[in-house]
């Protein structure tokens, strides 16, 4: 099954975000938010021809997932800039921004995991590109690493269901 078709509804209202540049959370902040994202970035570190590095797209202390450019899709949508899929804001929220295709995206948009990055679709912002709210609790870590890896596929040129 894909993993647009089974992913479970996130609990409780959608966090308060700032709706620019930062986009970022503001609250469901849990205080052990930084754990839980470090967790995710080390169970993600492992990805094939992914490195870690700071996000040229994030605020500093935010870790950059990149795709060796010899894995890389071609398709510059598919990826927050250069060949950074995705970043986790581990020293400031512990959201993500991620890169993730229809129809994943419009699932978890409306599961409550995810909304639109407010510059999607503006010059050099891929149109696919969202905010993962912030894990809290091991449970939620799991969903998000399993959309990150979606993310991951998709700027592979895999189909998305390697993400489930």
């Amino acid at each position: 099954m894909d993993l647009a078709e089974t992913l479970p509804p996130r609990a409780g209202v959608r966090p308060r975000t700032i709706p620019c540049a930062p986009h970022s959370q503001v609250d469901q902040i849990v205080p052990e938010a930084r754990s839980l994202a470090a967790q995710l970035i080390e169970r993600l570190a492992s990805l094939e021809h992914v490195t870690l590095g700071h996000s040229l797209r994030a605020p500093p202390g935010s870790v950059g997932f990149y795709l060796d450019a010899a894995a890389c899709c071609g398709n510059g949508d598919a990826f927050l800039l250069g060949d950074e899929f995705a970043h986790v804001h581990l020293e400031d929220d512990c959201s993500l921004h991620v890169v993730l295709p229809e129809p994943l995206r419009g699932a978890a948009i409306a599961a409550g995991w995810a909304e639109p990055h407010p510059l999607a679709g503006q010059p050099t912002v891929s149109p696919d590109t969202v905010m993962l709210y912030a894990p809290r609790d091991m449970a939620e870590v799991d969903i998000l690493a399993g959309l990150v890896r979606a993310s991951w596929a998709n700027a592979r040129g895999l189909n998305a269901r390697a993400g489930g």
